[in-house]
């Protein structure tokens, strides 16, 4: 089959995906629809979809990683780095040497460096999956940080092992040392490279828009190609591409902030990535439930060689071994971390090391990583325990998923209330700094009004209705002794959502009509929107 003819099916699935996910009376995990309507893609209509596994990584893994360092917040991210590296180095290795080693001895014709190397794509976590499952359960800011810290590390660090270990399933040769050595090697320059790949472009941005004048198209296109240049960067020096795609999403957000860029252009980038990163986590569940049928199919798979029943028994063993690794592993880097001082009683700890263990999802990362395993050996064999890999990863995350959506949500309900996991930060101070700041503006505007303005009555008019809203939020700090102007802010908004809705409801009326032409009614209609997301976006 075509590969435009592909991608257009691939496409076509994940948005009926979202539609069905939103129409269902009852809650479902995305994630769990995307994989049926794989699972029916391949086996209702025969379609067979072929995978390059080195392709499909560099398709997948860049833009993803990239987007979890650009959007995690950078303040907790590096006030919890030890609790971060805890979970996304210590204990994606001791996930690794555990589940390696009990898959050696559960599957004994596996190739130890092949047990090692499913164990390794079964480490990193996904925090999309625990997004979709919690419900309307909110995780404690401060744990969903360390969770989104720890998906973006344990990515890195759990796929790099992942390649030394199918490097030595290739080659038949390991050395300890030279491994561990390079793993830090090739870590330390992935995130030295990275970064450099980041700052570079972003001040080559910086120059061109000053040269010619901010273009919002460009700009969201450098954006989507930095975690491409980044990865390929790494992997054409020998460090981790991986790790350089995921820092370069971390340096993006400090380049940013040394430029004055137009709202516009965050709303459309923020718009695109959106879409980018719901296209390619949906397509990656869809290709699973696709590959699913395939692996059930086969004649020569390994699922029909072991039996269902044996299969089912194996994957739920080795999915218990990683819960229970990942528990004991939490209980103990909390118990010993600054989260002891603030938990006061034992059932807190408990249900807190419950979260955590349970939002471990295993999800797209792990898929793709299963999917990127060579198809043959350098000799022409097929690569063994392939299909084995890709059987095990897809139970496990099928498994994770379905007991997060029932347990987590419950557990999520259990949970106190933790003040101390709350962000950090002085909103209220940061509100009237800022509100300070407005005012100080306007008042300057106000003074020029005379010397340069038009319409002086009515420019006079705006300003004082603006110092009012600011003055008053001065005052009430938007939080503090200010209850009545934040529950009339929220009227406010209602009534004007409602309005706008009624302007758009009768610009429509007015274009059928044909009172109004086309271009009028999408310049009329464009503005009605822009305040809507002004809005919107405030929230």
């Amino acid at each position: 089959m075509h590969y435009l003819v592909v991608a257009l099916l691939l496409l076509l699935v994940v948005a009926l995906s979202l539609i069905v996910a939103r129409i269902l009376p009852f809650p479902i995990p995305l994630p769990l629809i995307q994989i049926l309507g794989g699972f029916i893609l391949g086996s209702g209509f025969g379609i067979k979809i072929p995978l390059d596994p080195d392709i499909f990584f560099l398709l997948f893994i860049p833009p993803l990683l990239f987007l979890a360092g650009w959007r995690i917040p950078k303040g907790a991210f590096f006030r919890d780095l030890g609790s971060i590296i805890t979970l996304a180095v210590g204990l994606v290795i001791f996930t690794v040497v555990g589940v390696g080693f009990f898959i050696a001895w559960l599957l004994p014709v596996m190739p130890i460096a092949m047990a090692f190397a499913i164990a390794a794509i079964l480490a990193p976590t996904d925090p999309v999956a625990v997004s979709v499952v919690q419900g309307n359960n909110n995780i404690p800011p401060r744990l969903e940080h360390i969770l989104a810290g720890e998906s973006l590390f344990n990515d890195a660090s759990g796929l790099d092992i992942f390649r030394i270990a199918v490097a030595v399933v290739v080659t038949g040769s390991f050395s300890f040392s030279q491994a561990v050595g390079g793993f830090f090697w090739v870590a330390a320059g992935g995130v030295v490279i990275g970064a450099g790949v980041a700052f570079i472009c972003g001040y080559l941005l910086r120059w061109l828009v000053r040269l010619s004048g901010e273009d919002t198209a460009i700009q969201i296109l450098v954006s989507l190609l930095v975690p491409f240049a980044a990865y390929q960067a790494g992997q054409s020096l020998g460090v981790s591409g991986i790790l350089a795609a995921a820092s370069a999403g971390i340096a993006t957000h400090y380049t940013s902030l040394h430029s004055s860029e137009k709202s516009s252009t965050r709303m459309d980038r923020r718009a695109v990535w959106n879409t980018v990163q719901t296209v390619l986590d949906g397509v990656i569940f869809v290709l699973l439930g696709e590959q699913l049928v395939r692996l059930i199919d086969a004649d020569t798979s390994w699922a029909n060689d072991v039996g269902v029943g044996m299969l089912v028994l194996y994957i739920l063993a080795i999915f218990f071994v990683l819960f229970l690794l990942r528990f004991v592993w939490v209980w103990v880097s909390l118990y010993l971390s600054r989260f002891r001082r603030n938990i006061r009683s034992l059932s807190v700890h408990f249900i807190l090391v419950n979260v955590l263990t349970l939002a471990g999802v295993r999800g797209a990362i792990t898929l793709a990583g299963a999917f990127s395993l060579p198809l043959l050996m350098p000799d022409g064999s097929p690569f063994p325990g392939r299909e084995a890999a890709l059987t095990i990863a897809m139970g496990v995350i099928l498994i994770s998923l379905l007991l997060a959506s029932i347990a987590l949500p419950f557990v999520l309900r259990s949970l106190p209330d933790t003040p101390h996991l709350a962000a950090i930060g002085d909103e209220r101070g940061a509100r009237v700094s800022a509100a300070k700041a407005a005012e100080e503006r306007l008042l300057s505007l106000r003074r020029e009004i005379d010397g340069h303005w038009e319409n002086k009555d009515l420019a006079y008019e705006a300003i004082d209705h603006l110092l009012d809203l600011y003055r008053r939020r001065i005052i009430s700090g938007d939080d503090e002794g200010g209850e009545s102007l934040w529950v009339r802010a929220r009227m406010e908004r209602n009534f004007r959502l409602d309005a706008l809705a009624a302007e758009r409801e009768r610009l429509f009326q007015l274009r059928v009509r044909r009172e109004i032409d086309d271009e009028l009614h999408r310049k009329l209609v464009l503005e009605v929107d822009l305040i809507e997301a002004s809005i919107l976006s405030k929230e």
